[in-house]
């Protein structure tokens, strides 16, 4: 049942499929509409992000195949423990022209952890940030104006156990 009930959502993007693959393959790309990052988006490869603690979200990259496929293993997770071992994945496939349709899922992000709620909106505001970054130059990445809107927004909804 965990696997049909893993995170999955589907964009359509303005983008060709090599410009989606570069914003998830680079540091550069990445910190546009997700978070900063170092290390490699290469098959093989090791990315960090830095967000809420010192020790970074480290995820190992099983794949970057041009321009269709990343698959992506979280190896540490200090803030959500919940996260290691689950596996982003992003398969790429061009509509027609410069518009490409995008398959995120996230293995192992099911209802069954507790981050789950927090995750998807998490999800949805970044996914949508990538389009924002791709089609207008500007994303939402952690830690922006319209990322910290969000999480004021979903910490005031939010009722107090």
């Amino acid at each position: 049942m965990t696997s049909t009930a893993d995170y999955q959502t589907t964009l359509r993007v303005k983008a060709t499929p090599d410009a989606l693959f570069e914003a998830l393959t680079t540091t550069t790309g990445l910190a546009a509409w997700w978070n900063p990052a170092t290390g490699s988006g290469a098959t093989g490869g090791e990315l960090q992000f830095l967000m809420n603690t010192p020790e970074p979200l480290v995820i190992h990259v099983e794949e970057a195949a041009r321009p269709t496929s990343v698959r992506w293993t979280v190896v540490d997770c200090p803030f959500l423990p919940d996260w290691i071992g689950t596996r982003p994945t992003f398969t790429i496939t061009r509509v027609d022209g410069d518009t490409s349709e995008l398959v995120f899922r996230h293995q192992g992000l099911s209802e069954g952890l507790e981050c789950f709620g927090m995750c998807t909106r998490s999800w949805q505001h970044y996914m949508t940030s990538l389009r924002d970054y791709l089609e207008a130059g500007e994303g939402s990445p952690f830690g922006s104006p319209g990322d910290n809107a969000r999480r004021q927004a979903q910490a005031a909804s939010t009722p107090n156990h």
